[in-house]
């Protein structure tokens, strides 16, 4: 059985693909990786080279995929950044073919939009299409707390808010939502609002319940270590697909997760300044931490 990622690739760093399909084949799974666009490095270095591939390849590698006749053979879609509306129909059209012939393949769409600080980096018709048309079909999906809150039209500052805004999804279609990264709201004893630093958290719910799991916070810039939304999707999916088990996949995605960031903001600690370059995923150096985590967090139940 095989995982179809259909994502975009850098030829230098981990985003998309590059950050997705070697996680997943550490893991035991066979990928058929499509990419959506081709650059030489993420966009956080602010200038990269390449192109856009295009939905109307998406469609015809799907297609030949198709002819060979092993769409039988996949077990999950996942899908990560969106271009352009067309790619989002490409991948619709594709989960609906996928599913034809392997009725029980997962679709786990990771709704890339944005980010806190950042605020929406996709056209503008990126949010509706994965409102209306995308997020419907998902069986799973990882949305940051940003892209949570975009989507429901929620502030999730609060706990009570955050669970609204998750059974919110659930009632859109996905029978498994992630939060990938969650810090709650404090008040100070002067009244000033500020969040959890430290901290941060991933939230995860299902038919079972709800699980909050926290781990330290890592001092990393916002530029650092981009993909790893891209790497926590692919890890959960995974275990998902190992376990069927909401509260093991979580925490064992957490520490694979939290490992590979630790080992990527270790790689810089300690340098002066100037000689701190933009930090890439150590997803290959620390690949031991994707099977065989260093690190335990345990989830924690939040309802009944």
């Amino acid at each position: 059985m095989a995982v179809l990622s259909i994502q975009s690739h850098v030829v230098f760093g981990y985003a998309g693909n590059t950050a997705a399909v070697f996680p997943l084949q550490r893991l035991g799974r066979e990928v058929w990786a499509i990419n959506t666009v081709e650059f030489s490095n993420h966009t956080g270095y602010g200038s990269w080279r390449g192109k856009v591939l295009g939905a109307e390849m998406v469609s015809q590698l799907v297609t030949g995929l198709e002819e060979r006749g092993v769409l039988g053979q996949c077990e999950a879609v996942l899908s990560g950044y969106l271009g352009d509306a067309a790619a989002g129909r490409a991948i619709i059209d594709t989960v609906q073919r996928v599913r034809r012939e392997s009725p029980k393949a997962l679709y786990l769409c990771d709704p890339v939009m944005g980010d806190a600080g950042r605020g929406l980096y996709v056209k503008p018709d990126i949010p509706a299409m994965f409102k209306n048309e995308v997020i419907p079909i998902a069986d799973i999906i990882t949305p940051n707390q940003f892209e949570l809150e975009e989507l429901t039209g929620i502030s999730t500052g609060t706990i009570e808010n955050a669970i609204k805004a998750i059974n919110t999804m659930h009632e859109k279609g996905p029978s498994v939502v992630l939060v990938t990264s969650y810090m709650e709201e404090t008040v100070s004893a002067n009244g000033n609002h500020g969040g959890n630093r430290g901290k941060i958290s991933m939230l995860a719910s299902d038919k079972t319940g709800l699980y909050r799991i926290t781990t330290p916070e890592l001092p990393l810039e916002q530029h650092d270590a981009s993909g790893s939304g891209d790497l926590t999707a692919s890890v959960f999916l995974s275990r998902y697909l190992e376990t069927s088990n909401i509260k093991q996949t979580l925490e064992l995605c957490a520490a694979s997760v939290y490992g590979i960031l630790e080992a990527t903001y270790l790689k810089r600690e300690g340098k002066p300044p100037a000689e701190k370059p933009i930090l890439e995923l150590r997803i290959i150096q620390a690949q031991n931490e994707l099977a065989s985590p260093a690190h335990f967090f345990e989830a924690v139940k939040l309802n009944p």
